[in-house]
């Protein structure tokens, strides 16, 4: 029986390669499942044998926490390097987007408490 050992789910390109390459050099047998034409299907890792969960968690715990450590020391490079863009200047990139998404929110916010205070009264 196989075991569920890691949703693909939302995961980076670089990061799923990562948790490949790590199996494969430690040499526990995996196969992998897509999301399918339509995207519903679950995107995994599965594993073989029920006794390499153990070694592969252990292994894939060391893993992320090294890719943590990785992860914040390019954060940190990133924001000193000015190169880091916040939630102000990402929208600032783009600013008919980010006004026709704000307008699509206010109007669903408007449309929601005038319903419920039509019906309240």
């Amino acid at each position: 029986m196989t075991i569920l050992f890691f949703s693909l789910r939302g995961v980076p390109t670089d990061e799923a390669d990562d948790v490949r390459q790590l199996l494969a050099d430690n040499d526990i047998e995996f196969y992998e499942t897509s999301a399918g034409n339509w995207g519903i299907s679950m995107p995994a890792i599965w594993l073989y044998q029920r006794d390499d969960v153990d070694k592969a968690r252990q292994l894939f715990d060391e893993y992320q926490q090294e890719r943590a450590l990785n992860q914040r020391a390019l954060y940190r490079q990133l924001k000193a390097q000015g190169e880091y863009h916040g939630f102000l200047r990402h929208n600032l990139n783009k600013p008919v987007r980010f006004l026709g998404y704000s307008l699509v929110i206010v109007l669903i916010f408007y449309v929601s408490l005038k319903w419920l205070f039509e019906l309240g009264l």
